[in-house]
């Protein structure tokens, strides 16, 4: 009789296209390294029609002086209030002044009934700049070419290269993020905690409303 042997279930790991974060940089198992902005948003239909057609001709302008792509996203979430209102019906319970702790009981109500009557979203807006130097116009076919294995064969840059690749991918992040400032967009680049808690968040949705993240220097990783 032939003993099954129990197998480890595979890593989840091996299905993303993330090979790791570092340095503030996404790096793809392609070789393409990655920055990621966090820009603000704008009321557009509270602008005049004179600062709507500027902000398009805006917009317009800022794309078509872009030589390479970027990635806009807009990730929606429910909005959870739920510790929200607990911690009001702390406040008011503990509220030794009669008044004000009405108050805050109209308000709780408010607030309840106010997400009763439909889901409040909340959005945020990321532009994702890529750069992969097998695609890279600046250089020639031939050079492009023979990097084309190097990207592909390993998923941990030597320093010298990663160092490189960075310079040329913070010079597009730096034309992007002054693209959006022209607009009135206020914008930052995330930093390697940030990176990690966005994609973990993507990836495990229901779980990070429960288990938050730790910050990476707690992490540990086998």
């Amino acid at each position: 009789m032939v003993k099954k042997v129990n197998r480890p279930a595979p890593s989840t790991k091996q299905y993303l296209d993330i090979a790791e974060i570092r340095e503030d940089v996404v790096m793809m198992k392609d070789g393409t390294m990655l920055a990621v902005i966090l820009a603000s948003s704008i009321n557009f239909s509270l602008k005049s029609e004179d600062e709507q057609n500027a902000i398009i001709s805006g917009y317009v302008g800022f794309l078509n002086s872009l030589d390479f792509p970027i990635q806009i996203v807009v990730q929606s979430r429910r909005l959870k209030i739920e510790r929200y209102l607990d911690k009001l019906k702390q406040h008011e319970k503990e509220q030794t002044n009669e008044l004000l702790r009405i108050q805050i009981a109209d308000y709780r109500q408010f607030v309840s009934e106010l997400i009763e009557l439909g889901d409040i979203m909340s959005k945020k807006f990321f532009v994702v700049v890529p750069f992969n130097p097998v695609t890279n116009t600046r250089k020639g076919f031939f050079s492009r070419f023979k990097e084309i294995f190097k990207a592909s064969a390993t998923s941990k840059l030597e320093q010298e290269k990663f160092i490189k690749r960075k310079g040329e991918l913070l010079l597009r992040l730096d034309t992007v993020a002054t693209g959006l400032q022209s607009m009135g967009i206020q914008n930052v680049q995330l930093d390697t905690q940030s990176l990690i808690e966005l994609y973990y968040n993507i990836y495990n949705p229901d779980v990070a409303e429960t288990e938050k993240l730790v910050p990476i220097n707690n992490l540990k990783v086998e």
